[in-house]
């Protein structure tokens, strides 16, 4: 039995519990879509200061500046389209629906999962597609392809912002909780284009492992994680994960 046959009889099994498997995205699963990482020697803050373009500081400092930046982010995640991976598992949560819940726990910003049909997409760094208000309460997934003015204004006369987690913020709430939440209750953890390294998020498959759920990496390379998971598959999501889903159809249909 290769990795892939054995991370996919595990699914099947837990699936077969009844128990929740859980997916745990980062920035790798949506590299293969053209949207950079914000780390390492590409990714975008190698290129800027994220205390200049992503801090509640620089809002208040220069809103243009901050916008220009954010403008360029929301067209990339726009015009991005979700590859193989986004799909196999909003395959899997169709597959599994009727026997185990499938939601997905993800990093990243791009509504990626939403669009190729995930419907439990839980967002821990918010969405680039959206906006609130730095005064009321008001948010808007509603937006214009681009705004006629940056800053752009709530109907208060207030800034709006990207409804996106900036440095030194807190990640939401109720993200938070659900996330903990899954996490524990979680019968397998898929940890796809992670390196689990960033904190609070990070803490997250490390739990699931503390509640008992099988550990899946989905990762080119060795991670953090490596060493406690129960199957790592290694290569591009996008690869790996059509195999896997290929394979968990197979044994689902056993």
């Amino acid at each position: 039995m290769d990795d892939v046959e054995r991370a996919a009889d595990r699914i099947a099994t837990r699936v077969a519990e009844g128990l929740p498997i859980v997916c745990f995205t980062g920035a790798g699963i949506s590299q293969e879509s053209g949207i950079p990482t914000f780390r390492g020697e590409s990714g975008l803050w190698a290129e800027r200061d994220p205390e200049l373009v992503a801090t509640a500081e620089a809002l208040e400092r220069d809103p243009e500046a901050v916008w220009r930046f954010h403008e360029e982010l929301r067209a990339m995640c726009r015009e991005a389209d979700p590859n193989a991976a986004h799909m196999a598992l909003a395959w899997m949560e169709t597959a599994v629906a009727e026997r185990a819940p499938a939601p997905v726990i993800t990093q990243n910003i791009d509504g990626l999962h939403q669009a190729a049909g995930s419907s439990n997409v839980i967002e821990l760094h918010g969405n680039a597609g959206r906006v609130r208000c730095t005064a009321c309460e008001f948010v808007s997934e509603d937006l214009p392809e681009r705004f006629d003015r940056l800053p752009p204004l709530c109907e208060c006369g207030a800034i709006l912002r990207p409804d996106v987690v900036w440095f030194g913020e807190q990640l939401p709430r109720q993200a938070m909780e659900d996330a903990q939440r899954w996490s524990r209750l979680a019968g397998v953890m898929l940890i796809v284009g992670t390196s689990a390294t960033v904190q609070p998020a990070a803490s997250l498959p490390v739990m699931a492992f503390r509640s008992g759920a099988v550990l899946i990496e989905v990762n080119p390379e060795a991670t953090a994680l490596s060493a406690v998971v129960d199957v790592s598959l290694r290569g591009p999501a996008g690869e790996v994960m059509p195999e896997l889903v290929e394979e968990l159809s197979s044994e689902l249909a056993d």
